[in-house]
């Protein structure tokens, strides 16, 4: 097995923060047990992208044996990760810049839209978007069944999305805690479907909040599967 370059992740400095997560383009990097991990090392070229994101200081470069980096491997691994139609789930939005691991490109955000990425697996757990933040936790399916979605939920709210059904329940539980308890969110949208399979979503951001030891109010809002609000 080669020696090379590849990252190196200080356990006892990394807080678990999660900013390191969008800047590895490669998706090698992910929270696990509060803590940032490389999951794999054929994920990693070693060019270290990422270790200017760390504020503490976390990340380095090492030499040691592992294998070659794979770019195939990093194409599977990037589309099995990202949502349908996200062509860089690198890319942070804060205000109305997009910021990846290469580049600052202008952006025009969509309607609400304040933030890159959205879905709550991929949410690093401290950002600056997350100040003082109206926060909508929408199930996934409720802005394609809900047409006015964007015009009567989305304004002025931070959005994170997620599947209470297919998505690891425990994992969601542990990032809002993480998320409500390092961040000042003002208030809490939880919106789901009425159908039975979305319930658990409800529990999920209540035991959330609960164990941040914040008092953070929560508005439940109820899509019908016609597309209409119940609540």
């Amino acid at each position: 097995m080669p020696v090379r370059e590849i990252i190196e992740i200080d356990e006892e400095k990394c807080t678990g923060c999660g900013d390191c997560i969008p800047n590895c383009a490669e998706g090698a990097l992910q929270i696990i047990d509060g803590k940032a991990k490389l999951i794999r090392d054929d994920l990693c070229d070693g060019l270290g992208a990422c270790l200017g994101h760390c504020p503490e200081g976390a990340l380095r470069i090492i030499h040691r044996e592992a294998p070659e980096f794979d770019e195939e491997a990093v194409e599977e691994h990037l589309a099995q990760m990202s949502p349908p139609g996200c062509a860089s789930c690198d890319m942070v939005v804060d205000g109305s810049t997009v910021e990846t691991a290469s580049q600052l490109e202008g952006a025009v955000i969509p309607l609400g839209q304040r933030q890159w990425p959205i879905a709550l697996r991929l949410v690093p757990v401290q950002a600056s978007y997350f100040k003082n933040a109206d926060l909508l936790i929408a199930a996934d399916c409720v802005p394609f069944a809900y047409p006015e979605f964007q015009q009567d939920l989305l304004p002025d709210k931070v959005l994170v999305y997620g599947c209470p059904k297919f998505d690891n329940a425990q994992g969601y539980v542990e990032k809002l805690t993480e998320i409500f308890r390092q961040n000042s969110i003002k208030r809490v949208t939880m919106v789901k479907m009425e159908v039975p399979c979305c319930s658990g979503l409800q529990r999920i951001v209540e035991i959330a909040v609960g164990q941040s030891g914040k008092s953070i109010p929560i508005e439940n809002v109820t899509i019908a599967v016609k597309g209409k609000r119940k609540a």
